[in-house]
């Protein structure tokens, strides 16, 4: 029921070829720092949250009191959070400060379920975890949609968006890769070779525990980007665009 104003097109933007469009839209990329910096900031959210995605199933599968239905109990939550985070939205006013809500959802699910997932041990716990993590989601991705359409021109948002898909969204095909690899080649030989100590205190032994060890080592990728990605000024610069 909402009413979009149609753009009135110019002759030189009917006229553009491919490539004109793709140069104009990296270059103001690469004439605003804040919106560069916010994209790349996600992009490793991405490559964080795609090397959790490819190594749930190595946990879940794996784990004592995990198998098949626990799995699909936890990515149940998921969907459940998320759902219940979109509602939300539809009852909240707009926040004071976008950027901080972008930035602290994205360390309280970063930190939160992949922690919980890493030390957890029991299903209740794993689902607790995926509902944590994912229920500020639909919160963060609202909030950064008004900021990168408050702050790009309408007439060329298409270009910069593409651009913008292509630099945030590259880092999941590698997080996919990367997240098996460790698990299988990495984590779970390194935990098998572990007799006892701190590592198998926190994480048991057997399969399974090479990936809550993988989860820990996300949980802490996530949280320093958050932390890194927080204090830069371009990114709140955005506030003051919007």
């Amino acid at each position: 029921m909402i009413q979009i104003p149609a753009l009135e097109s110019t002759k030189n933007e009917a006229a553009e070829t491919f490539w004109q469009s793709t140069k104009q839209g990296l270059l103001f990329l690469k004439t605003h720092r804040g919106i560069l910096d916010l994209i790349l900031f996600l992009a490793m959210i991405n490559l964080a949250a795609s090397m959790y995605q490819a190594a749930l199933p190595a946990l879940l599968l794996s784990r004592k009191g995990g198998g098949e239905t626990v799995l699909g109990l936890v990515n149940a939550c998921c969907g459940l959070a998320n759902l219940a985070g979109s509602v939300y939205l539809l009852f909240s006013k707009p926040p004071k400060s976008r950027i901080a809500v972008i930035c602290n959802t994205l360390l309280f699910s970063m930190m939160s379920e992949n922690l919980i997932l890493a030390l957890g041990t029991e299903p209740w716990m794993w689902c607790l975890g995926a509902i944590l993590g994912w229920i500020c989601i639909p919160i963060m991705n609202t909030n950064l949609d008004v900021v990168l359409r408050s702050s790009i021109p309408a007439a060329i948002q298409g270009r910069v968006y593409s651009a913008r898909n292509t630099l945030q969204f590259f880092t999941i095909p590698l997080g996919y890769f990367l997240g098996g690899y460790l698990v299988d080649w990495v984590f779970e030989p390194f935990m098998a070779a572990q007799s006892e100590g701190l590592l198998v205190q926190l994480f048991g032994s057997g399969k399974g525990s090479g990936a809550a060890l993988l989860f820990l080592m996300i949980a802490i990728l996530g949280i320093v980007t958050c932390l890194i990605f927080r204090h830069d000024r371009y990114i709140w610069q955005l506030e003051k665009t919007e």
